[in-house]
């Protein structure tokens, strides 16, 4: 990144440490993933090597952030919940990698604000669409809040789809299981390509249904069965983080 397009970030938002990030995820990589059971990536072919970038996965489990990282070649940034900043070491070990606070439960302008600063400077982010963890079975509806980072940055989506994270640490379990853990990263598209209709929330039904279409049929496709939680109605209005 460049001087200027640097110091437009935010100053919340770490200085960039790709080499700390690249030692950080071979280390979980190869100490939590494959010595857990195993770890593949599919898909990285479909991965810009530049640009701006939003990793849209399934979410499952709270080692999905880690997952994604590992799988792919870009260093990413990612929203993590305001709570995780107050833990002394803990919001200081994720901000050195590239995360930013988002607050549940209100309208989080900010954390909008820097997404987009972000994508605009070439960047990758990765955002659960969805806001919270899932069952395994059914996807939640889709945060609108994606299609209006998509529609602003005309940023690159890329649906992941996340085999293995669910029977690694299961949504509420303290107790990580072995298994083997899948990334597959779906082709990207741009809400330009999908959205043409004149109504803004027309287009913002559409863009919703298509992410999770996208990824419903990446993670049947790899042996994960879920369905789309997705319907007629508006979709929800703010992307929660869990």
């Amino acid at each position: 990144m460049s001087e200027v397009r640097a110091q437009s970030i935010p100053t919340k938002i770490a200085k960039a440490r790709p080499t700390w990030f690249a030692f950080c995820r071979w280390f979980v990589r190869v100490f939590f993933y494959r010595l857990g059971g195993g770890f593949r990536s599919i898909g990285r072919e479909n991965i810009p090597a530049t640009g701006p970038v939003i990793f849209a996965p399934i979410h499952l489990s709270h080692t999905d952030p880690p997952a994604v990282a590992c799988g792919c070649s870009r260093r990413l940034r990612f929203m993590s919940k305001s709570e995780m900043f107050e833990k002394k070491f803990l919001g200081g070990l994720i901000a050195s990698l590239g995360a930013f606070p988002v607050s549940r439960g209100e309208g989080d302008t900010e954390s909008v604000r820097t997404s987009i600063e972000l994508l605009n400077s070439g960047e990758a982010i990765l955002i659960f669409p969805e806001g919270t963890r899932g069952d395994g079975k059914t996807m939640n509806p889709i945060s609108r809040g994606v299609g209006l980072l998509a529609k602003k940055t005309n940023a690159q989506i890329i649906p992941v789809a996340l085999i293995g994270t669910f029977d690694r640490l299961p949504k509420g379990s303290g107790k990580l299981n072995r298994s083997v853990v899948t990334v597959v990263y779906g082709k990207p598209f741009t809400y330009a390509e999908v959205c043409h209709d004149s109504s803004e929330k027309a287009n913002r039904i559409t863009f919703s249904r298509e992410l999770s279409r996208r990824i419903v049929e990446l993670c049947n496709a790899h042996g994960l069965m879920v369905k789309s939680g997705e319907n007629s109605s508006d979709p929800a209005s703010e992307s929660r983080p869990e």
